[in-house]
């Protein structure tokens, strides 16, 4: 059984794992990585992502911020093993060297090579976190397309070394995938072996079954309409990212050589279809909803994915398979959540926030979820607790959440139906929609239905439990963005929305009691913000009871 099958980890997998521990970590293993360096690349590979300067001279001068950790002075930046798995990953995959690419001249390149020639000289053989496969994937990536750069005015005992490291990991890479990767980490992998086959002269023997692989990835984690498995929009930038990365590689490679491959069908009608689907869930300001972990990433990289992807025509409506509904009337924008979640293996990190929605009005959004990326050092239980059916804009029962999570880890339950329909006439839009997440544990069902008159000025909802279960107390939340000022009126019975430009927004309540309580916003790692959010409780939903609410635009005075 391979990782590529969708199962939870066995015994057998386990078993494999110790014993490649074993042989990788053998005083032995390093000799059947040995061979005949290359004196020079096949392929050239640059990427066009761009780095910051600003980071770059600091780097240069010994002190820089890399995934949340700082880096002060001119201590061994190698030392320190017990860095956050985001600061690993980013240290030991070499992400800062675009920082240095960016900044340019001599002491950059002398910094880069000073800080590739410690890497080699302290992790120059097997180490079971440093040589882990997506590591060890993304830093041959990003060797090879700086490569160029710090390579320039290098002496040729630095070359040897280089050239000796790479022709190393590339072996050992095409020997240990797919390993127990799953997701991101084995596309981060794929595309260091991939890249790796495409640079080094021996890597030709290797490039059919590394294609071979990657056909079999793009399979198991691009869905039919362009989503990425995990349904994480930042992770699906990501996966669409490394992809147009292999992509232009093997083009430049072809180009160059007639006898390299040029990409495979499969990787370019995956790049078609994630970029296609990407824009569903872009927000007006070029950000992304925060659904199952995902921030809002950066506008500008987003356009530059998108841009070398080559994504043109309109967003999609409805992605089925992925499970998200985009509705676009006037200037406003509403996005669900009406899909299930990941496969076992492939469900680290999701959220249960079934029949969650987020609203915007041309650049400002007003109704949101908490987001998912908790700030580096804040701790375990902020990120579980932004996981829960509370840190979404949807309906929780009781005390507990909409899907049962495992802390840590995934979905703790084997399979949650999740169906939807949409209705337009007269540029109105009804989406009708329901998951049974509560049924094993409540014997209850919940249904949503939203409305989006063709103006996009009215907003309406109904949220009831269906069943034979006895409903708990309920509690419908709408989630504020920061900027979003609200206050309760009208004796509690609605509340009035102000964001910082354009009309406030009247918002209305029938069958259940309304307050305003404070929220949070981790839209990104750096920080997170205070918010507030409108509650909706009540003591139970019998059967047939609906709570209704409805949002509508006020008129400028």
């Amino acid at each position: 059984m391979t990782v590529l099958e969708g199962s939870r980890p066995t015994l057998m997998p386990r078993v494999g794992r110790g014993l490649s521990r074993l042989l990788y970590g053998s005083p032995l293993y390093p000799l059947t990585l040995r061979g005949r360096p290359p004196s020079d690349l096949r392929l050239a590979f640059t990427d066009g992502w761009p780095g910051d300067p600003e980071l770059g001279a600091r780097m240069v001068f010994g002190s820089f911020r890399l995934a949340g950790h700082e880096f002060v002075g001119g201590a061994d930046i190698w030392k320190d093993e017990s860095l956050p798995e985001p600061t690993l990953f980013a240290l030991h995959g070499c992400c800062w060297l675009k920082h240095l690419r960016a900044l340019g001249g001599d002491a950059a390149r002398r910094q880069a090579r000073v800080m590739i020639g410690a890497w080699i000289e302290r992790f120059g053989r097997w180490h079971p976190v440093t040589w882990r496969p997506d590591i060890l994937g993304c830093r041959i990536a990003n060797w090879l397309a700086a490569y160029d750069f710090f390579i320039a005015s290098a002496d040729d005992a630095f070359r040897a070394r280089l050239f000796a490291s790479l022709s190393a990991q590339v072996r050992h890479l095409a020997r240990a995938l797919p390993g127990d990767c799953r997701g991101l980490e084995l596309i981060f992998a794929i595309k260091g072996l991939v890249i790796g086959c495409l640079a080094l002269p021996e890597g030709a023997a290797r490039m059919p079954a590394a294609l071979r692989q990657l056909e079999q990835i793009l399979a198991q984690q691009v869905l039919a309409d362009g989503g990425h498995v995990r349904r994480n929009p930042s992770v699906h930038v990501e996966v669409l990212r490394q992809l147009v990365d292999m992509r232009n590689a093997m083009r430049a490679a072809h180009a160059a050589d007639g006898s390299q491959p040029e990409p495979p069908q499969p990787l370019l009608q995956a790049i078609d279809r994630m970029a296609a689907a990407l824009r569903l869930l872009r927000h007006g300001d070029g950000g992304l909803a925060l659904f199952n972990g995902g921030g809002e990433g950066d506008p500008a990289e987003i356009n530059a994915v998108l841009s070398q992807a080559g994504a043109t025509g309109r967003p999609l409506k409805s992605a089925r398979y992925w499970g998200f509904e985009r509705v676009v009337a006037g200037r406003t924008l509403v996005l669900m959540d009406v899909g299930a979640p990941p496969p076992a293996g492939d469900d680290v990190g999701a959220h249960a926030g079934p029949l969650a929605f987020e609203l915007s009005v041309g650049r400002q959004r007003l109704i949101v979820n908490c987001g998912g990326t908790a700030p580096v050092g804040s701790g375990g239980q902020l990120a579980e607790a932004l996981r829960g059916t509370a840190a979404h804009s949807t309906l929780s029962l009781g005390e507990t959440n909409a899907i049962p999570l495992t802390p840590g880890a995934g979905v703790a339950v084997d399979g949650v139906t999740v169906t939807a329909s949409r209705f337009e006439e007269d540029s109105a839009v009804l989406i009708d929609a329901s998951h049974d997440g509560y049924r094993p544990r409540l014997g209850l069902v919940h249904r949503r239905q939203l409305y989006i008159n063709a103006g996009g000025d009215d907003i309406r909802g109904e949220d009831l439990v269906m069943g034979l279960g006895t409903p708990p107390p309920f509690a419908i939340r709408f989630h504020l963005h920061p900027s979003v000022k609200a206050a309760i009126i009208q004796a509690g019975s609605a509340a009035l929305l102000r964001p910082p430009t354009g009309a406030g927004w009247r918002f209305r309540c029938q069958n259940g009691s309304l307050a305003l309580e404070e929220s949070l916003y981790a839209a990104a790692e750096e920080e997170h913000r205070r918010s507030q959010q409108l509650v909706i409780t009540g003591s139970g939903l019998r059967p047939g009871d609906v709570v209704k609410w409805a949002l509508t635009r006020e008129r400028r005075v």
